[in-house]
């Protein structure tokens, strides 16, 4: 049979691509890259906010005209059948914890709902990065987050299988293990280990590779921070942590029931920097969370200047369907809400680039891990800085490049 497939959102979905590709592949089915010759069409969806919903469901209704059988998994799978079903009222359903069921749903077969270790089944991959799930779910519940709501409670896999897929990937080729889950700090909660005690047993896998860390909840990287921290030494490991504050505010983090505080906060930051000085920090940052005064918000904007992170995601509050923030009041004014945002990302980007001017004329070896763009391809150094070479680069490949200039986003390499 041949299958059509597209993946929106974060890298717990690509993961689960990987194993919907694996299973169909298994069992002979072929993966296409035109709508037109598929007999089904697999859609991985994303829900996260308003504008993410509204593009799924308006690539939905255009899939939907060329009349083929349709799977709909990731999130809405699990907290928007209903609204899915009045654009394809015979579609057919997959909750995200479930993906491994992908046959089952395509021959017609009765899905049971027990819940089995995504590391059991069989994985395919397209290039050199692999995303690679080590838990489903998280225990916690940020007042704003559906994800929680869509994938469940927490559920970690056994060490020994993670090492297996990671084994696997290596050696098809993978140069770039993605280890992912909601919360990567997560790990082992349910079953007394950490991410520390992980990424230590993976310390000597063989093999040319890197590994990025997903992102971590503040809260519970906090619980074992000194393991996790030892852990990341490991030449393997980049050193890189995204680590989602969300707001620069105590009483708003409180709202959002995030479990920490701006001190906390800054005293993990400033432990991952004591034992990695050039550590990449990533943050998130929620604007105009319902009751955000001016002053709550000029606090955000104190704690980025003091963090000075090099990635600052920046998302407009968005209601999510079932969130207890759905049902706040004193919801901020769009326009507000729009200057506000503008302002943090201007800030934001002057932070990024000043932090990466401090690379000019420095030598690193990088890993070439896709093409960019105008004939150019992107690296990633040790500490996941992305690189542009003008040069033409086999991807998969390490080579030495000097730093030459720097933008908010990115840094340029010359070859040595």
């Amino acid at each position: 049979m041949n299958i059509y497939l597209e993946v929106y959102g974060c890298t717990a979905n690509k993961s689960d691509a990987s194993l919907i590709e694996g299973i169909l592949k298994n069992k002979n089915h072929r993966i296409v890259t035109k709508v037109e010759e598929s007999d089904f069409i697999i859609i991985l969806t994303c829900t996260v906010i308003d504008t993410t919903e509204q593009r799924m469901l308006s690539r939905i209704k255009k899939l939907k005209k060329y009349d083929k059988k349709m799977i709909i998994t990731g999130c809405m799978a699990s907290v928007q059948k209903e609204t899915v079903k009045k654009i394809l009222p015979n579609a057919k359903f997959l909750k995200p914890q479930y993906s491994y069921k992908i046959l089952d749903l395509i021959e017609d077969k009765k899905i049971d709902l027990i819940e089995k270790n995504k590391t059991l089944f069989p994985k395919h991959y397209n290039d050199i990065i692999a995303p690679i799930s080590i838990a489903e779910g998280c225990n916690f519940s940020c007042t704003y987050c559906i994800t929680t709501i869509a994938r469940g409670k927490l559920k970690s896999y056994p060490i020994n299988e993670i090492k297996k897929d990671m084994n696997f990937a290596i050696k098809k080729g993978c140069k770039e293990i993605q280890l992912t889950a909601q919360d990567t700090s997560s790990y082992g909660l349910d079953m007394e280990k950490n991410l520390g005690d992980l990424l230590r047993e993976i310390k000597n896998l063989k093999g040319e590779y890197k590994i990025r860390i997903g992102m971590m909840n503040p809260y519970t990287c906090q619980k074992n921070l000194d393991s996790i921290i030892q852990s990341y030494n490991n030449p393997h490991i980049f050193k890189f942590i995204h680590l989602p504050v969300q707001s620069g505010d105590n009483e708003i983090l409180r709202k959002m029931n995030r479990l920490y505080n701006t001190g906390n906060y800054k005293k993990i930051i400033q432990k991952f920097r004591k034992k990695y000085p050039n550590i990449t920090l990533s943050t998130d940052i929620i604007v105009g969370f319902p009751g955000e005064t001016e002053e709550q918000y000029n606090n955000s904007i104190k704690l980025i200047k003091n963090i000075k992170p090099d990635i600052t995601n920046i998302t407009r509050f968005s209601a999510r369907p079932f969130t207890k923030a759905k049902k706040m009041k004193e919801r901020i004014k769009t326009e507000t809400v729009k200057k506000r945002s503008k302002k943090m990302t201007d800030i934001c980007k002057k932070i990024s680039k000043d932090n990466n001017l401090k690379f000019i004329g420095k030598e690193f070896k990088i890993l070439v891990t896709k093409k960019g763009k105008n004939n150019t391809f992107i690296g990633r150094t040790n500490n996941y800085k992305p690189v542009v070479i003008k040069n033409n680069i086999k991807i998969g490949s390490f080579i030495d490049v000097e730093i030459i200039k720097a933008e908010p986003n990115y840094i340029v390499g010359s070859i040595k």
